[in-house]
């Protein structure tokens, strides 16, 4: 039986929400399946992927074939890169060990480039906002400008209210 590691759709119309299955190649896209290996919700910024990466690695070693797009979700999450290291302690090229201290390692620097990603969004977001207040105080600003009544002022009041500042500040 032919298994394939794809995405079965959830959610309502216009919202979608990923599980990553399992499945016999031959089922329906949204039909049976055979384990649920994780989820993905592409709604979210960044999206959110949880996926149990042991299980994916034991289906991608008993010959399941990823689909384009969870190949890419696998890769993502460091599946596939699992699966490779461990094909490395199989043919003995590295110690189980190695293949630990290497998945680590990059886990590491996957999950700092998320939270850099992350709060760049947020800081994005938070520049927007300042962006559209001080927008809105333009506008509000010029709003009251123009509702202000102007007064005709003579010169001579100028001159007055120049000469009573000025003995003010003596």
């Amino acid at each position: 039986m032919p298994v394939k590691i794809r995405l079965q759709r959830h959610g309502r119309k216009g919202k979608p929400f990923y599980w990553i299955v399992a499945a016999d190649a031959r089922s329906k896209r949204d039909g049976k399946l055979l384990e649920k290996i994780g989820t993905y919700n592409p709604n979210t910024n960044p999206a959110t992927v949880e996926l149990d990466i042991d299980k994916a690695v034991v289906w991608l070693q008993n010959g399941a074939q990823p689909t384009d797009t969870a190949r890419t979700l696998l890769s993502y999450k460091g599946a596939m890169l699992k699966n490779h290291l461990a094909g490395g302690v199989r043919k003995g090229a590295l110690t189980e060990e190695q293949a630990e201290e290497k998945f680590k390692a990059w886990l590491d620097q996957k999950s700092g480039l998320v939270t850099t990603k992350e709060e760049g969004l947020a800081k994005a977001k938070v520049d927007a906002k300042a962006k559209v207040l001080a927008a809105e105080k333009a506008v509000n600003e010029a709003r009251v400008k123009a509702n202000e009544p102007v007064e005709e002022v003579s010169e001579e009041t100028a001159n007055d209210s120049e000469e009573t500042a000025s003995n003010e500040e003596e």
